[in-house]
């Protein structure tokens, strides 16, 4: 009996003992503002990120190939600067074998170009400009684009609402001024006239006078490219005058819990831009939204977002490529992995992802949502819609 109990423990301390000789170990570098005054949505991409490393650490299949994941947060505290020290301190000290993450094209830009100069895959969670792309080679992808925004919306307005007058208004930043910019040019080649296009600082404590140039216009469509607080304060002077103006749409900072919340039924009837929801996933991908879901209440104790879906979807094409590179026995370096990054194709809960040779996503498109009865419904592509459009809306 002490014999065998012997031998027991020998051969579970082999095993434990091989187990960690033939782990596999690689670190993952994650940035993202979680303080300043981008936090609120450098958070959610954080928590979706983790939850992505997690849901990769407890799957069986990794584990048989003895591959495991650390994650290294970081957080640049809304700081081009500050993100840059953190890309080279990874890179350099950690020794990440990637970095995902980021928001907003001024802190992607500078992570991008530390990144591609170091030979280290990048997979932006939340990045538009046009311009940032450029330069990078392989070692720069992301799950977002300029495209996937406008043209829902320039689709949705021509074929469904079919306005006359539309008046754009976007905040001074350069990401609201390309978005503005093109909308503009589409719109307008499809003879729909802009009368109003107008930039306003963020934050903006009052968007009466360009409210009455609305009514002055006969504008009978807002689409406001301006940020969460914006919002709060453009719609709710808004409703206080009355005038031709039937509908607006925000393409971010509308279609969020804390923004329905916030306005409560005065949110009913906006329009807003939305790549995922709990209520609305890319079909066939139902089973591995639900498990998103389940396992960011777990951690988070809250409901994901579309946001924290971003940071999920960038970590998880990370991970793929990853374990693809180790199950056919390739060396993980920074190029093969970022070629592997570049050969992906797989559909997440936020639609199909594969990269262009840029590292533009091929195929992503938000959907147009419109606040009903207090819940965001797909109102347009119809093939992904939840209910119907009401329009036109009384403000």
């Amino acid at each position: 009996m002490k014999l065998l109990k012997q031998v027991f423990l020998t051969g579970l301390f082999t095993l434990l003992t091989v187990g960690i000789c033939f782990s596999q170990v690689y670190r993952i570098g994650s940035i993202n503002p979680l303080t300043g005054k981008l936090s609120t949505h450098g958070i959610e991409i954080d928590q979706g990120i983790q939850v992505a490393v997690e849901e990769f650490n407890r799957d069986e299949k990794v584990n048989s190939l003895g591959l495991r994941v650390e994650l290294f947060r970081r957080d640049d505290r809304s700081n081009p600067d500050v993100a840059i020290n953190q890309a080279e301190q990874l890179i350099s000290v950690e020794k990440v074998v990637a970095l995902v993450g980021g928001y907003v094209d001024s802190l992607v830009g500078p992570i991008s170009t530390v990144a591609s100069k170091r030979g280290i895959p990048y997979v932006a969670s939340a990045s538009l400009q046009s311009n940032v792309v450029e330069g990078r080679g392989i070692f720069f992808s992301r799950i977002s684009c300029m495209d996937g925004l406008i043209i829902p919306v320039r689709d949705f307005l021509i074929s469904e609402i079919k306005p006359s007058r539309v008046a754009i208004i976007y905040a001074a930043t350069p990401g609201a001024t390309e978005f503005s910019e093109k909308l503009k040019k589409e719109l307008e080649k499809a003879g729909i006239s802009v009368p109003i296009f107008e930039k306003v600082r963020p934050g903006s404590p009052d968007f009466s006078p360009v409210i009455l140039k609305c009514r002055q216009k006969k504008v009978d469509f807002i689409v406001a490219a301006v940020f969460f607080a914006d919002h709060l304060v453009f719609v709710r002077q808004l409703q206080n005058f009355s005038g031709p103006v039937k509908g607006y749409l925000g393409p971010w900072g509308v279609a969020y819990p804390s923004f329905i919340k916030e306005m409560g039924s005065s949110s009913n009837g906006l329009f807003g831009l939305s790549a995922w929801a709990p209520d609305f996933t890319y079909p066939g991908t139902e089973e591995m939204s639900d498990r998103f879901v389940r396992l960011y209440t777990e951690m988070f104790k809250t409901t994901p977002t579309t946001t924290a879906m971003h940071g999920y979807a960038s970590a998880k094409v990370v991970l793929t490529a990853l374990e693809k590179l180790v199950s056919s026995g390739e060396k993980v370096t920074g190029e093969t992995l970022a070629r592997a990054i570049r050969g992906i194709d797989i559909t997440l809960p936020i639609g199909p992802v594969a990269f262009d040779e840029k590292g533009n996503p091929l195929r992503y498109r938000q959907m147009v949502v419109q606040i009903q009865n207090e819940k965001m419904i797909v109102v347009y592509p119809h093939d992904r819609a939840t209910g119907k459009i009401i329009y036109p809306v009384a403000y």
